[in-house]
């Protein structure tokens, strides 16, 4: 009986001993890498997507290494069924991630997932017309491979600090940003960051402007022509003629006929164009047809609803900045070295120029014409209020009006003439003008010597200067040219004194 009891207790721990021996398996711990490639462009951050596979009964933790990139994330705890490896860039090439994952257990699983970092574009070719709301970004260099038109019912916006290139091009072929009726441009620079249109053959670059230098490298202020200019037009009242009859709309000069973009005028004096702000345009003015070259801004038949402020233009081989009638009003401009006018105006342009310089123009440093047609010549003109010109190099006049010249010459200073040829003349003061209102002058300074005064004034005599045209070498209430300070090429160049 009692074999019977030992013999059965055994067999009873024999199989309460095996249940405990029972082997325990655990699924595979993997890791599987994205099939596709990741791509991302140099100095951007990525991540990518790992499928990971660990039993339920275990925990895991990761480690994540990288090629040619940095991982952000490169330890943790794994949970669910995939992980995100993080991760940034600096240089463009091939580059790689390597996520190794351990259980509990100590089983690993490693997957490496390729990164295509790209290069940088830091220039972008436009050769088609904007056509839609279109934004050009500061990091890029925008090239104009052609005449490139801001068609009607688009915007183009211009980042604060963004360079635009025009390549090199003549006659039908001259590169220029036309903004066409019924556009706008949204060119909003700032001091800090002012918006640069210049050639492809400046080497001014992205990293320049960063840095707060906004000269050109390796071209002088006096080069140009090496590309078009900058064309807005609008759908203010002109004053054109064909023939004597009173047209409402022509063809801006420097656009081919052949382009309808290019037809500017109407009836709307406060139609918007957009905005101008902290713009300098430089090297421009190339040659569409013999003695027809492009202004470096043009404004035709532009509405007063436009806002105009801080803009210059350096070395155009044309006008520095030209209006075609219109009524838009322009504040803190600046021009230097054109190759021809300074400021020209055209077809009754009826806006104020406040706080002006003009420096060194090849021809006058004012060209200031009056009504080509009927409408107009009644009306009040336009006024340039508050300038500094250095007339010195001119080859025209001062300030060169014509007999139907509607103006209003403000607080005006100047300097540079010749003391020897009094070549540098204000004329038609004694002309019995064919407009209504005719030209007037209010505080009007020029550095000359006071009994040479009268030489410098066409027609006049030393008994009948205008007593608001004086000799002398200040000027109260006039231009503040600190306005031009940091964003300018000109004043950097020390041109403002």
């Amino acid at each position: 009986m009692n074999k019977f009891i030992l013999n059965t207790l055994g067999i009873l721990l024999f199989f309460s001993s095996c249940k405990k021996d029972e082997v325990v398996t655990y699924a595979d711990t993997n890791v599987t890498a994205p099939s596709a490639i990741t791509a991302v462009t140099a100095g951007q951050s990525g991540k990518v997507t790992f499928t990971v596979s660990v039993d339920s009964k275990l925990t895991a933790t990761y480690t994540a290494t990288g090629t040619n990139l940095t991982v952000t994330n490169g330890s943790g705890s794994v949970s669910g069924s995939t992980l995100d490896v993080n991760f940034s860039t600096t240089t463009d090439g091939a580059g790689s991630v390597v996520l190794t994952v351990t259980d509990s257990r100590g089983r690993t699983s490693k997957a490496t997932a390729v990164v295509q970092i790209g290069k940088v574009i830091t220039e972008q070719l436009v050769t088609t017309n904007v056509t839609a709301n279109t934004t050009w970004t500061a990091d890029k260099v925008w090239i104009l491979g052609g005449r490139i038109t801001v068609t009607s019912g688009a915007t183009l916006t211009i980042e604060p600090g963004t360079i635009i290139k025009g390549q090199a091009g003549t006659g039908s072929n001259a590169t220029a940003l036309l903004i066409a009726r019924g556009a706008k441009i949204n060119a909003t620079g700032t001091a800090a960051k002012p918006i640069i249109f210049t050639t492809v053959a400046d080497e001014l670059s992205i990293a320049n402007v960063a840095a707060g230098n906004f000269v050109s490298p390796n071209l002088a202020p006096t080069v140009n022509g090496l590309w078009g200019g900058l064309i807005i037009l609008g759908k203010a009242n002109i004053s054109a003629s064909s023939s004597g009859t009173q047209k409402t709309e022509v063809q801006i000069e420097g656009i081919p006929t052949s382009d309808p973009n290019g037809l500017y005028g109407g009836n709307d004096d406060a139609d918007n164009s957009g905005v101008l702000k902290y713009v300098s345009v430089r090297h421009g003015g190339t040659e569409i047809g013999a003695g027809n070259e492009i202004n470096g801004i043009t404004f035709g038949g532009v509405g007063s609803g436009t806002v105009v402020e801080n803009i210059e233009v350096v070395g155009n081989q044309d006008d520095g900045i030209e209006w075609f009638g219109g009524t838009v009003n322009c504040k803190n401009v600046v021009v230097w070295n054109a190759g021809d006018d300074g400021l020209d105006t055209d077809q009754a342009y009826r806006g104020t120029v406040e706080n002006f310089a003009i420096i060194s123009a090849g021809g006058s440093s004012f060209e200031l014409d009056g009504p080509e047609g009927t409408y107009g010549v009644t009306l009040s003109g336009h006024t340039f209020n508050k300038g500094f010109v250095d007339v010195t190099g001119n080859a025209g006049n001062f300030i060169d009006n014509d007999a139907n010249t509607i103006v209003n010459h403000k607080n005006i200073y100047a300097k540079g003439f010749s003391a020897t040829t009094f070549t540098q003349n204000i004329t038609e003061v004694y002309t019995t003008y064919t407009t209504t209102f005719g030209i007037t002058f209010s505080n009007i300074v020029m550095n000359v010597a006071g009994v040479d005064l009268f030489k410098y004034i066409d027609k006049a005599t030393a008994l009948n200067v205008p007593a608001s045209i004086t000799a002398g070498t200040t000027i109260t209430g006039g231009v503040d040219l600190t306005a031009f300070t940091g964003w300018s090429w000109t004043a950097k160049a020390d041109k403002l004194k």
